[in-house]
């Protein structure tokens, strides 16, 4: 797996045009997809976008470039940390 580089010149630009085409800049590595959910690390850590009907339209890893095509109805960066996740609202409350 490849983790996302550390240094301040991070950078992405997410593009997305009526919920139907994703342009990514700053991937670093896909590393799972299928037609309704794409995993990929990118600079500003691992991104998860899902949907219905999701494929790759463009691909260049060397320029950190990524374009999606299908129905998206989520995308969110996804921590290494569980344990956060797992606890909830009251859980975080009551630390």
């Amino acid at each position: 797996m490849i983790e996302p580089v550390k240094n301040n010149n991070k950078r992405q630009e997410i593009k997305m045009l009526n919920r139907r085409l994703l342009e990514i800049s700053g991937v670093l590595n896909v590393e799972s997809f299928d037609s309704e959910e794409f995993l990929l690390a990118t600079e500003m850590g691992h991104l998860m976008i899902r949907g219905q009907n999701l494929h790759i339209k463009n691909l260049n890893l060397e320029q950190g470039l990524v374009a999606i095509e299908g129905i998206v109805h989520e995308l969110s960066y996804v921590d290494g940390n569980t344990q956060e996740k797992s606890k909830g609202f009251l859980g975080k409350l009551f630390k």
